[in-house]
């Protein structure tokens, strides 16, 4: 609290000065620091322009927070943003300004240039990788194709070991962080759910502004807090109040895997080659534990934001008509 008025006027006349869009005039921030490339993910874009011009950042390790602000509470907004942001990244990636080539261009150290492109590039890379994960091995399950090694096979160690290890790895962060097993759960849903929704329809957008196919845009998110959506994420539940376009490609693969799932047990059960398939079936059950939220909404929650009739509906015809698809792609190659 100032209680001098003298000083509190002053105070106040550097916040409008400080508010004002022309804070940055006649400066060297204002002179130097100015790009003519606009995108939204300005955050990201700054600070590599900014490296690329020969600045340096430092790592600040503060006890509190130095901003605060307001995230989203509910999946059509965490998925809404989560499409803008790929979308900015990957128009980044594949413009003028790659990191991998005009990083070392400006002098940017190549490791440097490299950790900026993995960041231009993880949406368009984690779509792709995480629908291949999500699909072809349960597509080859179903149709009797192995892809891993019989469990007797010292190579089977590998994969498994290479696959939890990064599980492991992931939960050794989030309980160093003093998190919980829960919230490790909750992050790995999140990833797939964003990376087979918001990054993949993020880097189509970013694809098809490139090709001159689609208009530049700015999707907000909002922040206001809806009492029923907030309750609902008080009690850890996801709200899919969302859009059927986000929705239903992660609900589809959820059935698909369901249903890899129970053709795999079958198999395992009755023609007897669990050796072959284990691997496969693993990984289906482990998708399925990590989406139970998905199953439970399209199945046993009947309150306001649980999976849509007709999301489920939609999304069912979805898989059969990629188990159809799929199997006839398997059976000609």
């Amino acid at each position: 609290m100032i209680n001098d008025r003298n000083s509190s006027d002053t105070l106040k006349q550097q916040a409008n000065v400080l508010a004002s869009c022309a804070y940055e005039d006649q400066t060297q921030w204002g002179v130097k620091a100015r790009f003519r490339y606009h995108s939204v993910v300005e955050d990201y874009f700054t600070g590599f322009m900014l490296h690329c011009k020969g600045w340096r950042s430092v790592y600040l390790s503060l006890r509190r927070p130095q901003f605060l602000g307001t995230g989203v509470t509910n999946l059509n907004d965490l998925l809404v943003q989560g499409t803008r942001w790929g979308s900015g990244l990957v128009e980044v990636g594949i413009s003028r300004f790659c990191p991998l080539i005009y990083g070392p261009q400006q002098g940017l150290p190549l490791l440097q240039s490299m950790a900026y492109a993995e960041l231009a590039f993880f949406p368009l890379l984690y779509s792709l990788s995480l629908w291949c994960f999500a699909t072809i091995p349960q597509l080859c399950l179903l149709n009797g194709i192995p892809l891993y090694p019989e469990v007797s096979s010292p190579y089977f160690s590998v994969f498994l070991l290479t696959f939890l290890s990064g599980l492991f790895k992931h939960l050794h962060e989030v309980l160093m962080d003093g998190k919980t097993i829960q919230t490790w759960r909750n992050e790995q849903r999140t990833w797939m759910i964003k990376s087979v929704t918001a990054h993949l329809y993020g880097s189509l957008d970013a694809i098809m502004k490139k090709l001159g196919l689609r208009e530049a845009s700015f999707m907000p998110t909002s922040k206001i807090m809806d009492g029923e959506q907030l309750t609902t994420y008080k009690k850890g539940l996801i709200d899919f109040q969302a859009s059927t376009m986000l929705i239903s490609p992660f609900v589809t693969l959820a059935i698909l895997n369901v249903v890899s799932l129970a053709g795999g047990i079958i198999r395992m059960t009755v023609v007897g080659d669990w050796r072959k398939m284990l691997g496969q079936v693993l990984l289906s059950c482990y998708i399925l534990v990590i989406n139970y939220a998905v199953i439970e909404g399209m199945v046993i929650r009947k309150d306001k934001g649980r999976i849509a009739l007709h999301v489920t509906l939609l999304s069912a015809v979805f898989s059969v008509m990629f188990l159809l698809v799929g199997s006839l792609i398997l059976i000609m190659f």
